[in-house]
């Protein structure tokens, strides 16, 4: 059998040190659109968004995470033992960030990657992939990234359980509109994810799409600035965790509208994309915040 659940769960967690300066933090944060907010009267020099992009003034928002290292949200579990599969079959179709205190601006760490849980969906396994990071002073972050892989379910393991939430019946508490650059998933895969899907038309053709698509992660980071620019004052340090469910496909030029409802501690988000009569492009999604 391609995935031996009992077998991947068990193994050693694959250790690595990565490390990153402000240039890293710069160019993840411009992928994700800094410097280019549409409410913003000049926003190349706007103190608010300077805070993603000086380095005098620099910031880290925490889904710098999923790339720091080009760490990749820790997609290295991939590797482990009793994990045979198809990489064609893989789809990402979740990710949780948990920040234990504030990203430094620059810094090293060690990380480790292991699985964390193998659930049959029955056509399909889903695998969360986790990746701890922790420096001299200790834990940074945790990373989970649940990946479906199509067509290797079935085999008697635990169903595991339902990300899907309702969507809130009242009317959310802030709407905000992105607008995302035609050539945001060139700057954005300079972070460290090189798929082609996201920028040769002709690799995105074969996989069924008219153009290259967004990267999931670059929707979630977009998203995430979006909520912390509108109810933390654009304060980083204030988010503690971030989940979403990646629900649809965004296309670069595309605009993003993302709802907010607000309960005191934690953000619910919904995020589709306008131009294609609100088509759903993150679900399931949550910020918790101080």
């Amino acid at each position: 059998m391609p995935i031996d659940a009992e077998k991947a769960l068990a193994a050693e967690p694959r250790s690595s040190r990565i490390g990153w300066d402000h240039k890293d933090v710069q160019l993840y944060h411009l992928g994700i659109g800094a410097g280019c907010a549409p409410d913003r009267a000049d926003p190349a020099v706007d103190p608010r968004e300077l805070r993603y992009t000086l380095e005098s003034r620099l910031q880290v928002l925490p889904s710098f995470a999923t790339v720091a290292g080009a760490g990749m949200g820790g997609f290295g579990g991939l590797a482990a033992p009793g994990i045979d599969i198809d990489r064609a079959a893989v789809l990402h179709g979740g990710q949780t960030v948990r920040v234990h205190r504030p990203i430094p601006v620059t810094g090293s760490a060690v990380q480790t990657s292991k699985i964390a849980a193998v659930y049959d969906k029955g056509k399909a396994a889903v695998l969360v992939l986790r990746s701890e990071a922790s420096d001299d002073e200790g834990p940074l972050w945790t990373n989970d990234a649940q990946i479906f892989v199509r067509g290797e379910g079935g085999f008697g393991g635990e169903r595991g359980p339902s990300e899907r939430t309702p969507r809130p019946e009242a009317a959310p508490d802030h709407v905000v509109e992105r607008p995302v650059r035609p050539d945001q998933a060139l700057l954005y895969r300079l972070s460290g994810d090189w798929n082609p899907l996201h920028a040769d038309p002709e690799f995105a053709a074969l996989a069924g799409f008219d153009r290259p698509i967004l990267h999931g992660l670059c929707t979630y980071g977009i998203t995430l600035k979006a909520v912390t620019d509108t109810l933390f004052d654009g304060d980083a340090s204030r988010v503690r965790s971030y989940r979403t469910r990646f629900a649809g496909i965004f296309f670069p030029g595309e605009t993003l509208r993302i709802e907010m409802w607000d309960a005191g501690n934690e953000v619910r988000v919904e995020v589709s994309a306008v131009e294609r009569e609100n088509a759903p492009v993150l679900a399931d999604t949550f910020v918790a915040y101080a």
